[in-house]
């Protein structure tokens, strides 16, 4: 009797560390298993949950209105074997640190060279358009491959690389080739750092892209400086006596484009205490003008950034004679951020300046108010020759 009873103690307790030895091999995760969401400040586009097995990302705005959100699951590579997901709960699950990655923006560049894994970079599409001197080298090198344009990615030279990783944009979800790379296993993962509107919301991105490669705390520690100087650099504008007159943009064909009250190019021109012409308008991107329109309202401002590409005052002249009106033309108070350019003719600003806001908003101060910040040297916004 007592020997009986043993055995089926002794049975029992197999079976028990039996279906707990495949519980632990083989663990289901809820979608509702959320711990609580990480710090983001600024970035309105995206959130990030850790929970005590992964990483949730949600995407809110992957392109402006967009209407879905894209959620994907990063999980620690020796975790994943032993760990299974609801079907369609998200939109891609990724093995971390990611070892090999496809780009599709040069804003995706600077933030991947910052926490040290632009190597994972495998390719890239128009790859001419890259500035960093770091990326330029693994592009002449031949470990970043050429793929054609972002809307007609060569779809058999990703396969070829075999990414763990798509990391796309754009300005919708009918990119048929992002369609193709992931019929084939391969994640694309949607970035929409473009479209963020505030400074620190942008540079906030890098945020996103750490829990690919488990580098948070570091990430975290790079907009911390960022956000320090850029707060720092705010605080000694609001010093400056004098609040110059801004305009902004230039004509393409017969349409002048100023940049919009609430655009980023407006946060800039406000946080470095200008009084830009156009700061009361709600439109978030461009303004489309008239000559007439702008001359009427803008002739008197005492500076103009960015007039469309042109480099120097002789190009501004022999592009429309109508520029000789502005006050800012004549008294030589014309400033782009076009002149600095990549070995091949990338613009320096459309990559970097979204991560490095802080340098964007010293340019801007030491411009318009340059007691304020003296000795400072402009890293992106130059004077026309």
């Amino acid at each position: 009797m007592v020997k009986n009873q043993l055995r089926n103690l002794l049975l029992s307790g197999f079976i028990l560390v039996f279906l707990i030895s495949c519980w632990e091999k083989k663990k289901s995760i809820p979608v509702e298993q959320n711990g609580p969401e990480s710090g983001i400040k600024y970035a309105t586009g995206f959130s990030i949950q850790k929970n005590p097995d992964f990483t949730e990302i949600e995407v809110t705005s992957a392109w402006p209105g967009a209407e879905k959100s894209f959620t994907y699951a990063l999980v620690p590579r020796e975790k994943l074997a032993v760990m299974t997901f609801p079907r369609d709960a998200y939109d891609a699950i990724i093995a971390t640190p990611v070892q090999r990655m496809v780009v599709t923006s040069t804003t995706h560049i600077p933030s991947l060279e910052a926490l040290g894994v632009l190597h994972t970079v495998g390719g890239f599409p128009n790859t001419n358009l890259i500035s960093s001197k770091e990326a330029r080298k693994l592009v002449d090198d031949g470990n970043i491959k050429e793929l054609g344009t972002n809307e007609n990615i060569n779809t058999e030279m990703v396969l070829e690389l075999n990414p763990e990783v798509v990391m796309g944009f754009g300005i919708n979800d009918t990119n048929k080739a992002y369609n193709t790379v992931q019929q084939s296993g391969i994640a694309v993962v949607y970035n929409g750092d473009w479209v963020e509107q505030t400074p620190l919301g942008k540079a906030e991105w890098i945020k996103f892209f750490a829990p690919f490669f488990q580098k948070e705390q570091e990430a975290d520690r790079i907009f911390s400086e960022i956000e320090t100087g850029y707060t720092e650099a705010k605080t000694m504008a609001q010093k400056a006596t004098e609040k110059p007159t801004v305009l902004t943009g230039g004509l393409y064909k017969d349409v002048w484009y100023v940049a919009g009250g609430k655009s980023w190019m407006a946060q800039f021109l406000a946080d470095a205490n200008a009084d830009y012409i156009w700061s009361e308008s709600e439109n978030t991107g461009s303004i489309g003008l008239s000559l007439e329109a702008v001359l009427e309202k803008g002739q008197q401002a005492d500076f103009w950034f960015n007039p469309s590409s042109h480099t120097t005052y002789e190009e501004v002249k022999q592009i429309n004679a109508h520029y000789q009106q502005f006050k800012a033309f004549t008294d030589r108070k014309i400033y782009s951020n076009a002149i600095e350019k990549g070995a091949k003719g990338g613009l320096i600003f459309y990559e970097l300046a979204p991560q490095r806001p802080d340098l964007v908003l010293k340019d801007l101060i030491h411009i318009l108010h340059p007691d304020v910040l003296p000795d400072y040297e402009p890293f992106f916004f130059k004077p026309l020759r």
